[in-house]
């Protein structure tokens, strides 16, 4: 006989002896169900099978966990298992991760006269939600139809569990109330001020609804009026808090405002689920609508008790929805790192051509500052501001950045992942977008590349025969090659070093961006009495106009500097080989140390150095644009399966269309916009 199968009839057997607390038979028997490997969907499925066809064909056994189950209501206090399981508590984003993190050290007592703690018992593994989520819906929803709580033979045991569930919906209609006129929210939907919040009117519907439902429960002239009119508030709700979402993805947003809307979405939702419970009674046919809320409540609340102390899945679900906000400003960005047609491919070229110019003399600038022995501290400064400036007045010039591109056009691929979701009719339209990007990050590649290169190498020549003496020793040309060396150096790991900053980079634009919409900078730097008497009131518009839409740009561009010019002195004080290696920075290296070397290069050393400038942007890129397309697409809930039917789509294109990976098309791309 299957030993899962007897490990359950064993645990069922414990639930008719009556001598032991009623928590420890619900303990064994979901012991006994728990598949060895969480991710078994089958084993899941299978003993949970086993476990309804004992309960379907057992009435001794059906009857026994029936009325375990409704004393365990009727002993415990259940009220906070239907307000708070699954549900963001109110003490904030920081308390909790605090409280989460103090867990870990000191676990908390359980307290077992609540009924939320015995499911947290019962489901006392952290990966339970995952097994429990590969059991079909209808399978648990079967379970709950065979139990028939309704037959349960202790009746007051079943009208205490109803009144928690009333005063449950009273306590979530109060906080929703309270938590829909917090000021953030009411910035975001100022029409709440003007027309009335449906916020307080779902407070003042929900307590008309349990009153009269308690009343008629008791009274036989009272009757009670169903479900109807307070879900219909709630849709009110939840269509005020999806606007809000849609606001602040456009002005912005911060972590307490992310926090407060997933509370609040959770909250109404929970609402939703316990009205339906209730409003069963007033219906006339089956109770399936009944019984798919009840299972949909209880796999939400299980989920939720089983990662409440999880520190990742706290993170991870505030994180990913601030991460959307944030790549949602990046993507905005992004948008003008990407060419469809030829104007803009030849204004890529030039940009990515402006910006190799100005890279060379960052190069020579920081190959001069190494020559001055500062310390080290000092010597992090002057190299980051050399970075950072320079970086910024790329960006005031309007010129492109070539490894700057994927931190910013991973966003906007997301979002067309997000929005094809891999549906095979629009997979062609991200077809295109990802040709198009392809394209042009090449053109900047070479564009940076292309004049970096020549640049330094005449700027070095030009500089030696000004100064009389090579600007660049030949101690020092041979050490600039030898750090090219993709075998002998560690050129590879210091740029995928750079390319996690290029990702952090994209990140701290996008949320500047985010600050500048929400701060509402524009209108604040336009008003300071100050710049308005000293540069006019026109003036002081235009700079907070500017401001509002370069912000970002010019942030994530200082802070990208100051991340490339500290690494190797964190490196040197904590004792690590840390460095960057940057595509277009080892491009100029290059050009300054065959000019230093007056071109006696062997052609081995030669080759295998440009092939280590290539490794090092290959490696740019490769580490940026996966980092920051992992975070896009996680932010919008989106896994890379389903965005696989591109892969076999862009092979059939460059079969086709190879030139349209390298140039833009002679007409617009309509399928890019």
């Amino acid at each position: 006989m299957d030993p899962t199968r007897i490990a359950i009839e064993v645990a069922l057997d414990r639930f008719q002896r009556g001598d032991e607390d009623l928590l420890e038979p619900f303990i064994a028997l979901f012991d006994a169900i728990r598949p060895t490997d969480p991710d078994d969907g089958d084993a899941a499925r299978a003993n949970f099978n086993a476990l309804l066809e004992l309960v379907r064909n057992e009435e001794k056994y059906r009857v026994a966990v029936r009325d375990a189950l409704m004393t365990l209501f009727a002993t415990r206090r259940e009220v906070s298992f239907f307000t708070d399981a699954g549900i963001l508590p109110s003490s904030g984003f920081f308390s909790e991760l605090g409280r989460r993190f103090e867990h870990r050290v000191l676990p908390e007592v359980p307290d077992r006269a609540s009924f939320l703690e015995c499911v947290g018992l019962v489901f006392h593994e952290r990966s339970d939600d995952r097994w429990f989520d590969a059991i079909p819906m209808d399978e648990r929803a079967s379970f709950w139809h065979t139990l028939a709580l309704h037959e349960a033979a202790d009746l007051d045991a079943l009208r205490r569990f109803v009144e928690s569930l009333l005063e449950a919906s009273q306590i979530l209609a109060t906080r929703i109330a309270a938590m829909g006129v917090e000021p953030e929210l009411v910035r975001l939907c100022p029409e709440v001020e003007k027309h009335g919040s449906p916020f307080l009117g779902l407070s003042g519907e929900a307590h008309r609804f349990v009153t009269l439902y308690r009343d008629s429960m008791t009274r036989e002239d009272v009757h009670a009026e169903d479900e109807k009119q307070l879900l219909v508030i709630v849709d009110q709700c939840e269509q005020l808090v999806a606007r809000a979402h849609r606001v602040a993805l456009r002005e912005g947003t911060t972590l307490n405002l992310t926090y407060l809307l997933a509370r609040l979405e959770q909250s109404l939702r929970r609402l939703r689920f316990l009205a339906t419970i209730l409003g069963a009674r007033f219906g006339t046919g089956p109770d399936k609508a009944l019984l798919d809320a009840w299972t949909s409540f209880f796999r939400e609340a299980v989920a939720g008790v089983a990662r409440r102390n999880s520190i990742r899945a706290h993170v991870g679900s505030l994180i990913g929805l601030l991460a959307l906000r944030v790549t949602e400003n990046a993507g905005r960005t992004g948008e003008h790192y990407i060419t469809s047609s030829r104007q803009e491919y030849v204004e890529m070229w030039r940009s990515a051509a402006g910006a190799g110019l100005i890279i060379a003399g960052m190069a020579l600038l920081k190959i001069i500052a190494a020559k001055a022995a500062l310390a080290p501290l000092n010597q992090a400064f002057v190299y980051s501001m050399n970075y950072s400036l320079g970086f910024v007045l790329i960006h005031l010039l309007h010129f492109t950045i070539a490894t700057k591109q994927p931190a910013m056009t991973a966003a906007t691929i997301a979002a067309t992942v997000s929005q094809v979701r891999g549906k095979l009719a629009h997979l062609d339209r991200l077809a295109t977008l990802i040709v198009d990007t392809i394209r042009s990050q090449i053109a900047a590649i070479l564009g940076n590349v292309m004049v970096a290169f020549p640049t330094a190498l005449v700027l070095g020549f030009w500089l030696s025969r000004a100064v009389g003496h090579p600007i660049v020793s030949p101690e020092k040309a041979s050490h600039l090659l030898h750090d090219l060396d993709p075998i002998h150096s560690l050129a590879i790991p210091h740029a995928a070093i750079a390319g996690v900053y290029l990702f952090l980079a994209g990140l701290i634009s996008g949320y500047f961006d985010n600050r500048a919409a929400y701060d509402r900078i524009a209108e604040r730097v336009a008003a300071l009495p100050w710049l308005r008497r000293l540069v006019g009131p026109a003036r002081a518009e235009r700079f907070g106009r500017y401001l509002d839409t370069n912000l970002g740009g010019l942030a994530g561009n200082f802070f990208f500097g100051i991340f490339l010019g500290s690494t190797a002195t964190v490196g040197y004080l904590v004792g690590l080989p840390l460095d960057i290696r940057h595509i277009a920075f080892a491009a100029a290296n290059f050009g300054y140390a065959l000019g230093a070397l007056d071109f006696a290069v062997p052609l081995a050393t030669l080759a295998w150095s440009a092939f280590g400038v290539a490794l090092i942007g290959i490696t740019n890129l490769a580490v940026s644009f996966s980092l920051a397309l992992w975070v896009a697409l996680r932010s919008r809930g989106v896994s890379f399966g389903e965005a696989a039917g591109v892969g076999a789509l862009l092979w059939k294109r460059f079969l086709s269309q190879p030139r349209a990976f390298l140039l833009p098309p002679r007409a617009p791309a309509a399928a890019a916009d």
